[in-house]
């Protein structure tokens, strides 16, 4: 799977874009370089998600980035998403076998080895941790060490690995050096005052070489 050139991997949040902030959000998101966004939303209402999502798989189409679904494969199949899978959602095999070989699938492995060698055997295309840093979206995480991602990236050196929470633009190029290909932002992203130039910051934001 190839990585943008941004590492930023945007996530939704309801409470920092109600309505139709999300729309404009994710917009800028897009405008300042982030080439993945993850739609996060929890409610039970069905129409809702669909109606949002497929708004926003129009803005990513546009902008030539990727759209990604939390906890709905068969939401990410009607619109021809990728999906992001906690431990105790559906089967990542299942989910591949849904939505087919090319489509990214994540799969939330907090501190875990033996979660990332089960989602690696189930099909995942990238591996996330953390939370590394206190977080409000995800406040009872178990906090994970960034020792951890350098562990990881020697034992499946081929998978993408995000990291998620409590990043911000002023811990981010400490997380990509400790070895994330991606950085999961939530709250670092769209509660700042220009979410345009905040994305083109982390866009700014340089991998170290894996070779």
């Amino acid at each position: 799977m190839s990585l943008p050139q941004s590492p930023l991997y945007a996530i939704t949040d309801g409470r920092l874009l109600p309505g139709e902030k999300l729309f404009s959000g994710v917009a800028a998101a897009l405008d300042g370089g982030c080439r993945w966004v993850q739609y996060r939303d929890k409610s039970g209402d069905a129409q809702k998600r669909l109606c949002e999502a497929a708004k926003l798989m129009e803005l990513c189409v546009a902008a030539g980035a990727q759209l990604i679904i939390n906890d709905d494969p068969q939401l990410a199949f009607q619109l021809g998403a990728g999906v992001h899978l906690g431990q105790g959602d559906a089967d990542p095999a299942q989910a591949r076998e849904l939505l087919g070989p090319e489509a990214i699938i994540g799969v939330t492995c907090h501190d875990s080895l033996a979660f990332a060698q089960k989602a690696v055997e189930q099909g995942a295309s990238y591996l996330a941790f953390g939370r590394f840093f206190p977080s409000n979206t995800k406040p009872d995480a178990p906090p994970a060490p960034l020792s951890l991602l350098n562990e990881v990236r020697q034992r499946w050196p081929h998978h993408t690995l995000v990291a998620i929470g409590g990043i911000h633009l002023g811990n981010g190029e400490e997380v990509l050096a400790a070895g994330a290909d991606m950085l999961a932002v939530s709250e670092g992203l769209f509660a700042a005052e220009d979410i345009r130039e905040r994305s083109r910051a982390f866009a700014a934001l340089l991998r170290p070489s894996r070779n």
